[in-house]
């Protein structure tokens, strides 16, 4: 059996089923690297401090730095006797460095460790995927860009409403992630904090300086009160909120694409990359990957949850319990990264059928709510126009009539205002032009926001 950290307050060893329910290094392993930088920022300011010999606090930081490069380089093996990673850090330090080893730990505590250690596993990926959202807004624009004269039906209860663009729902897309981005960007601000020197709970009545530690590891603060430091998980369960709802995004813009590639819509195709076909039908086609992330994304719901209940009622400070915030941590972290990257991949592989969506638009009453505008610039009340136009609709259907095959007459039969030019709103591209509100789907509009994005995200 490996050595333990804390071993010499007991006269027996810990039961084999003890030892399986409590050993933690089978995934906080991933903390291998973070806890050698830290280690490394810590013996040089014990060594700084007089804490330690300067000597001591170089030999530290040579050993850590070979089992960095270890790390780095994929020959690093983690022993699964020991307790955790920390203890395997410890028991392969003192192999390459001898007794100086000892010293690492002085000034600090697992508890004040673990959790700078997560703190770094977080910033990193929260660095990756913060890119990782740009990249899929990139791969939107560019998309959008493309297709910036596709006109598309427009959807409210999955029942067809109004033409817009399809590169204006791409921009509804960019806007979801934008506002994630900003979720990520904040929970960094606060996972950006050195905890390290809080020690156990208590801080320590040696001479540390914890403000050297904070810019050697590049935090942008020092965590104010030692007890809050080792007690705090609020930073993961921030983080793990905002892959909750960035999940809940990426499924909502899964199912309009997975119902946009069947063959009753019917409006693009997927790249062969991200698509599977079926093991009994050969004709099948099946845009499994996006059903993957839409089903996946189920989980980081109930991870947050799992965080949430785990830190509810825990007294201060430190309590094991918190040991379990790493395995729900890690998966949604590393999860999330594989998932913005599959769909920016099905974005660059999207082909549209123009022909196909243009003979989705054919119908006039996509335009009922052009025509009511056209009353109420007439001067007829909001309330009227909507009957005019409710009823003009109902008798269109119940006798197959076309509102375009009306005359002049027929029409003012509804509403003494109408005359010819009421006919010259009945097209998708009218449709879309005439729109004037901030945000809307007018083409000028959708092509600035485009252009405004393409210099955002360069």
């Amino acid at each position: 059996m490996a050595t333990r950290l804390w071993g010499s307050r007991f006269a027996g060893s810990l039961s084999k089923s003890s030892q399986r329910f409590t050993y933690s290094i089978s995934y906080d392993h991933k903390l291998a690297l973070y806890d050698c930088v830290a280690g490394i920022a810590h013996a040089q300011m014990l060594g700084e401090q007089g804490i330690i010999p300067k000597k001591d606090a170089s030999a530290l930081v040579s050993g850590l730095k070979a089992l960095i490069k270890s790390i780095e380089g994929g020959t690093y093996v983690f022993d699964p006797a020991s307790e955790d990673v920390h203890t395997d850090i410890q028991i392969k330090l003192k192999k390459l460095i001898g007794q100086p080893a000892d010293k690492l730990h002085t000034a600090r505590s697992r508890n004040d460790q673990v959790v700078t250690d997560v703190r770094l596993y977080s910033l990193d990926h929260l660095e990756n995927i913060l890119a990782l959202v740009e990249g899929l807004q990139i791969a939107l624009i560019t998309f959008a860009d493309k297709n910036q004269d596709v006109i598309i039906p427009g959807y409210t209860h999955l029942q067809s409403a109004q033409v817009v663009l399809m590169s204006h729902q791409m921009l509804a897309y960019v806007e979801m992630l934008e506002r994630d981005k900003g979720r990520f960007e904040d929970a960094r601000g606060r996972t950006n904090i050195n905890t390290l020197g809080a020690c156990a709970f208590s801080g320590t009545s040696l001479p540390t300086d914890r403000d050297y530690v904070t810019k050697k590891l590049g935090f942008s603060a020092t965590a104010a009160n030692s007890i809050d430091a080792v007690a705090d998980r609020d930073f993961i369960i921030e983080i793990m909120a905002a892959i909750a709802i960035t999940g809940m995004h990426l499924t909502r813009v899964c199912e309009d694409l997975i119902l946009w590639v069947t063959s009753e819509f019917d409006f693009i195709s997927l790249a062969d990359t991200v698509c599977t076909g079926s093991s009994i039908m050969p004709h099948k086609k099946n845009p499994d990957v996006l059903e993957l992330v839409r089903g996946t994304a189920s989980k980081f719901p109930g991870r947050l949850m799992e965080l949430l209940v785990l830190m509810k009622g825990l007294p201060l400070s430190y309590n094991r319990d918190m040991q379990m915030d790493k395995p729900a941590l890690f998966d949604a972290l590393e999860t999330m990264e594989d998932m913005l990257e599959i769909m920016a991949q099905v974005f660059d592989g999207i082909k549209v059928k123009k022909d196909v969506i243009k003979g989705r638009i054919t119908s006039e009453y996509f335009f009922s709510v052009d025509i009511l505008d056209y009353l109420v610039k007439k001067g007829v009340s909001y309330r009227d126009a909507h009957d005019t136009i409710g009823a003009m609709v109902r008798e269109c259907l119940d006798h197959g009539r076309k509102i375009s095959d009306m005359n002049v007459a027929q029409l003012k039969r509804y509403s003494m205002h109408f005359e010819e030019d009421v006919k010259n709103l009945l097209t998708p591209e009218m449709s879309v032009r005439i729109k004037r509100s901030i945000g809307s789907t007018n083409p000028d509009m959708v092509k600035a926001q485009i252009n405004k994005w393409k210099k955002r995200l360069k």
